[in-house]
């Protein structure tokens, strides 16, 4: 297909050039050609326009055909986490990633030091305290121990306006307590036992246009809270009734996925409907269609993003939000599965503008079915899905046939050319597996935990420490000449809503053109047990292009409008040019 796709668009370009410079002579018009495709690597551009147009056209065929032949690569990093990364995030301007599990899963393969066990009643084995939180570092894989003092399997968080990391809920004592992390070197879990109103088990997260954060659903709390400040506990639960609705014998609705739209209201998908919150005013003001097919929440655990928001139209009521769902299971799967029988997950994606009061889901396929994958937002604007399994559903030993091959999602191609399936791990990534994306671009990969307690050895699919990072096709070395390295520094400065702000980079090329240029800010998440909690990725509207010198640009951006359209926060920012985006660097919007 890639070369059937490459014959096609050189074809009639090798004719054009032939018919528009034929008095060069034959001998002529090859080196002509073999010059301009060469310029889309080593950037050497040529005088005419004419020649800029033929550069273009086949400068993108090659890469199109590097993308096609070039799937990524998989690296493993790390032999042992020290826990099983049932939960992750990664913290701004630390390069740290944080991984945790649960208290109640025995022995991990880290302990605190003994100046750091408190001398109050702990979980302790052998009279060690077993570590169920750590510090990873992205670059050397050395990792820090944490300390935790109430259970947070099942947990949900978000990143805050000011960076510190919010976790919510938890299990058994865990449930309604509130806990917060600095990215200090030093810092550890303070954590505020009661602080919640409801019972946070399998709950999700989301922060909100001041800051602040709703916390929807759990087990049996079919209603949602704001999340209280540090010190302070919540009051007031709000009732739910779609939650309740949405529940059935094996539940099918936990970890609801819930988003920021771009007028402020909540998006809120349990099972297989889906809702539209005003958080002012605590009341329901949209029911969207069903998405048929199956459940799609956990256990049957599908994978589900708000697809990039596109910023260039000055006018916001163009300005659109769709969320795309990808998988899940069967309804009744999971009651199956608990008896031995697995069956296949959900093999379709449903597409909708929430923005749209009319929406439908449009449906597409993909290659291969999948239950507990992530579903992360690249840099680029594209979406990877990763992880997971063919049969089965969440849950210890409930699901069969791990999906190792990861895939890549492009939104704005056809519904015939949206699915490019990537290089296969050796490592299965089931239940409890986690990822996150990197300043770097590249992927971080951990966890998978289907049975209960460390089980290494003498099961199917044993408890996994190790720690891999996924390169996507557009970290294809061929492709370093396309790649920006961002030269401005934003350490302790703030963008501020609407204004123009600039960003100087360095490209190894003569010559950048703006069509080939986009400037991205991705809001990291937070994930666990395949939801990826306030991921976002922007695309901003850019302003002006300057040529500073040999290989320096400056890009002008115009910053998110307001905070409904990008929550205060960190986010990383990405120049990408030609598909290939550069290393991130953090910025803090207000």
């Amino acid at each position: 297909m890639a070369c059937l796709i490459k014959a096609l668009l050189i074809l009639p370009l090798s004719f054009w050039v032939y018919s528009t410079f034929l008095h060069l002579g034959d001998t002529q018009i090859s080196p002509l050609i073999a010059t301009i495709i060469g310029g889309c690597r080593g950037g050497h551009g040529v005088g005419s326009r004419t020649k800029e147009i033929i550069k273009g056209i086949a400068c993108d065929a090659a890469a199109d055909d590097d993308d096609n032949q070039y799937r990524g690569r998989w690296e493993l990093t790390s032999e042992n986490s020290g826990v099983s990364a049932m939960h992750m995030f990664i913290f701004p301007n630390t390069n740290k990633a944080i991984m945790f599990d649960s208290l109640v899963f025995g022995p991990s393969r880290i302990q605190l030091p003994p100046d750091r066990i408190l001398a109050t009643k702990t979980r302790k084995t052998d009279a060690v305290l077993w570590v169920h939180a750590v510090e990873y570092d992205i670059d050397s894989a050395a990792i820090r121990p944490l300390k935790m003092l109430t259970d947070t399997w099942a947990s949900s968080g978000g990143l805050s306006a000011n960076g510190t990391f919010v976790l919510t809920g938890g299990w058994s004592e865990g449930q309604r307590t509130l806990r917060h992390l600095s990215g200090c070197g030093t810092c550890d879990w303070k954590e505020f036992p009661s602080a919640l109103a409801g019972k946070r088990w399998y709950s999700t997260q989301q922060i909100l246009p001041d800051g602040s954060f709703i916390v929807v659903g759990g087990r049996q709390m079919f209603n949602y809270e704001y999340v209280p400040n540090k010190g302070v506990s919540s009051e007031k639960n709000y009732q739910l009734p779609f939650l309740y609705e949405t529940t059935n014998s094996e539940e099918n609705n936990l970890y609801p996925f819930v988003f920021l739209s771009i007028d402020g209201n909540i998006f809120i998908f349990a099972n297989n409907r889906s809702i539209l919150l005003n958080p002012t005013t605590n009341k329901i003001i949209r029911k969207f269609p069903i998405l048929p097919g199956g459940s799609r929440n956990y256990p049957s655990s599908a994978m589900s993003a708000l697809l990039p928001i596109k910023l260039h139209d000055p006018n916001p009521n163009v300005i659109k939000a769709e969320v795309l769902i990808c998988g899940g299971a069967k309804p009744e799967a999971a009651n199956l599965a608990s008896k031995g029988i697995f069956v296949n997950a959900l093999q379709d994606c449903g597409r909708i503008d929430i923005t749209n009061p009319r929406a439908t889901w449009q449906k597409v396929i993909m290659p291969s079915p999948r239950v507990m994958g992530d579903m992360l937002l690249l840099p680029t604007g594209d979406v990877l899905m990763i992880n997971g399994a063919k049969k089965g559903t969440a849950g210890w030993n409930f699901a069969e046939d791990p999906n190792m091959t990861p895939v890549l999602y492009k939104p704005d191609n056809p519904k015939i050319r949206q699915f490019t399936e990537l290089i296969a791990t050796t490592i299965p990534r089931m239940s409890h597996s986690t990822s996150a994306i990197l300043p770097g671009g590249n992927i971080l990969v951990a966890g998978s935990n289907p049975n209960y307690n460390y089980n290494l050895t003498n099961v199917k699919y044993p408890t996994e420490l190790r720690v891999e990072k996924f390169y996507p096709p557009y970290l294809n070395p061929l492709l370093n000449s396309d790649r920006p390295f961002i030269i401005s520094n934003f350490m302790g400065k703030m963008v501020n809503y609407g204004e123009n702000f600039a960003i100087q980079f360095k490209l190894k090329k003569l010559e950048v053109s703006l069509v080939h240029l986009k400037v991205t800010m991705y809001a990291p998440p937070f994930t666990t047990h395949g939801f990826s909690m306030g991921q976002r990725l922007l695309e901003l509207s850019i302003e002006k292009l300057i040529d500073l010198g040999p290989e320096n640009f400056q890009v002008s951006v115009m910053a998110p409008p307001t905070a409904t359209i990008a929550p205060p926060s960190y986010y990383l920012l990405f120049v990408v040019h030609r598909g290939v985006p550069s290393p991130g660097t953090w910025v803090q919007i207000r």
